[in-house]
Order: structure tokens, then sequence, then C-alpha cells
């Protein structure tokens, strides 16, 4: 019978294969340098899922998005390495045993930790490469200006590195609240956010908004911020974070979320972020090369609210892209067919996300990628 290790392992074919999906995605990234955020499309050894469970607000709909939590592991784990964090290990070991074939339960890793809720882009580890080991920057993180308890996720990569999961330095910034959702990096030196997140009351206030840059700069060893002040999408509890309006694809282009209905709410605020897209210069003082997103299908919650489905909540994985659908086969074929200009040589692979925008969340939201070479070596047993 397969074993789902405790910790995981990255091999040398992994480091070949990084070099075909660099080339395919970005040459910059193929030079080494100095320590750096990388580019998501940057080839990577593994993704973390923090697994829903009965003390979470996923209780009333348990059933459901576990099934939609199971389809990522497939996904994910046939590509790459998948940590699972979870306070039930036994409970989810039994249902993916249940579920998936072997060859995908041999690439799952479970570490077991309390967790409040699942949302791994924005309390998991934000990784720098570029030195002799990856630094593994542990911000603070506070259930988005405090809306929500999150105690224990916010120690989820302290008890990561206590386990000896990763490779890497472990360096805290818990004095500094910092999603990685809010952030969007080409790899070359430019970040991407927005001031409605960043500036937002109860995460760093009382800085200011070049206070915060310098220290984006700073911690993340980067060269410029491009400060994205439009965008919104009904029902969101992030404050417009980045990866659900605009993300990078290259060093050289941006998807982004178009609205062209002038009688949705959304058309004001996404038609003026548009306009500022188009004002934004690579690092070459180049134009952007900007690819529409459809507005994804209006879905809404059992009192009628909006909920803030998106197409740009995408995550890159080797070789792929998976993409979140909405039921709208119209739409989630229009958003495929984006993002495959975007990324020509990936597969584009949709994920039915409806359940988890009802946690007001999608894909990339429950998901945090580590590049090559911070997932520790398999232990024999």
């Amino acid at each position: 019978m397969a074993r789902i290790f405790h910790r995981t392992t990255s091999s040398i074919d992994d480091l070949t294969n990084t070099v075909r999906f660099n080339e395919a995605n970005g040459p910059e990234q193929s030079e080494m340098r100095s320590a750096h955020l990388p580019a998501e499309w940057f080839p990577q050894s593994g993704v973390q899922l923090t697994w829903p469970h009965a003390g979470t607000d996923w209780a009333y709909i348990l059933d459901e998005v576990q099934k939609c939590y199971v389809r990522m592991t497939m996904e994910i784990a046939q590509r790459e390495r998948l940590l699972i964090v979870t306070p039930h290990p036994e409970q989810v070991e039994a249902l993916l045993k249940e579920k998936l074939p072997q060859h995908i339960i041999s690439n799952i890793s479970l570490h077991q930790m309390p967790t409040n809720d699942t949302w791994a882009r924005d309390h998991g580890f934000i990784t720098l490469i570029g030195d002799e080991e990856p630094t593994l920057l542990d911000f603070q993180f506070n259930g988005w200006g405090k809306k929500f308890e999150a105690t224990l996720d916010n120690e989820i990569c302290r008890h990561m590195d206590e386990q000896g999961i990763l490779n890497g330095q472990y360096l805290s910034h818990l004095d500094f609240v910092l999603e990685g959702g809010s952030i969007e990096s080409d790899g070359c030196g430019t970040i991407m956010t927005t001031s409605e997140c960043l500036m937002a009351s109860n995460r760093n206030q009382p800085l200011s908004q070049a206070e915060i840059e310098q220290r984006l700069l700073s911690y993340l060893h980067a060269q410029r911020v491009l400060w994205l002040d439009h965008g919104y999408l009904a029902g969101d509890d992030t404050d417009s974070h980045i990866d659900t309006l605009a993300r990078f694809c290259s060093s050289k282009s941006i998807a982004y979320v178009q609205c062209l209905d002038k009688e949705d709410e959304h058309y004001e605020a996404l038609h003026q972020m548009e306009e500022q897209l188009k004002t934004f210069r690579t690092m070459d003082d180049e134009p952007y090369q900007l690819i529409p997103l459809p507005m994804a299908p209006k879905r809404f919650d059992e009192d009628g609210m909006r909920l803030p489905s998106t197409y740009a909540n995408f995550l890159i994985v080797n070789d792929a892209v998976l993409m979140p659908t909405y039921g709208d086969t119209y739409l989630d074929a229009k958003a495929t067919q984006q993002l495959q200009k975007a990324f020509p040589k990936h597969d584009i692979v949709g994920i039915d996300c409806q359940v988890l925008i009802q946690q007001h969340g999608s894909l990339h939201c429950c998901t945090m990628q580590f590049p090559v070479g911070v997932i520790a070596p398999a232990r024999s047993e």
C-alpha cells in the first residue's frame, strides 16, 4: 500500500523539468540572482492546501467543499508534491485513499496542526529564492483586518518550521501584516498590489503608503511596486486582493478582470482599473500586454448577496494553470481561451469552484506554492 509520507522530496527530475518550464514561461527566470520573490510560473517543488474541517466555516457544506479539495488535490499532486495541513490527518488520509489512485497518494504529505480556516494563500509562507537556501517569510495574518479569528492560522508557518517540513531559513516578519493574495511578483523585481488592501484599516495603520512600499521593497528584495488604485468585487472580504483582479502571466503580460456591462455594479471601478493598467510599464519601459478575462457569472449567497466569483483567481503549477469555473459553459470557455493566450504551453484545467465562493474565496486563495528547492526530502520509515 502506498504511504502518505509525513515529509516530502524533490528530485533531480524536478530540477531538469524546471529548465523547460522556465523557458516556456519567462526566460529571464532562468538566470539565478540574489534573493527575490519568484513569479508563480517559476518551477515549483510543491503546493500547500489547508484542509477544511467541521470546526471551520465550511461545516454546513463540508462534504461539498471536500469534493472540491479532492479535485484540487488530484490536479496538483499529479504534477508536483502536495502538502496538506490539517488537524485531522487520519480522516483526510482515509478520504484521499478512498477517492484517489495510489500514484497520486504517494505524492502527498499530511501535517497535523490546528487551524481556524483554509486560506493557505494568506497564512502560508512567502518564499524568496536566490541565496544559498530559500528564505521562508512569515508575515502576520490577522483575518483580513481582524474581520475573522485567525490566531491558529497565524501560527501555521511557525509550526511548519518547527516540524522541519520545508527547506529554507525561517524569517519572522510577524510585526507586519501581509497576505499572499495581496501581492503579485513578476520575478524580475516588480511587485503589483492594490492600495485598497494594503492601506486598509486594521492592517498596518498608521503606516503611510510610502512606508508600506519601503517595507515591501526591503522584505521582498524588490525594485519597484505597482499600486493598483481601482477595482473591487462585491462580497470580497479581502479588501480587493490583487489575485482577484489582475495577475502577472509573464514579466510582460497581465491578465485582468474586464467588465463590459455598463449596468453591472462593477463597471466603473473595473473600467478605471483597466485604464490604469494601460499606464503601467514593464521594467523595459514598455506597455504590458493586457489579456482581459471575462466577468465571471453572477452568483449569490442564500441571502441574495453577490459572491466574488472571478477567473483571475487561477493557480499556476508546473506545466498547467488550474482555473476556477463557475457553472457557465460560455463564460468558463471564454476564460479558458483567454488564459490559453497567456500560457500557450500550459494545459488550462478547469475546476468547479462554485462551492469555494460561498465562503468568498476561490482556487488561488486556497493554495500556496513553493519554488523548487523548498520541500524537504522524504524520511525513510
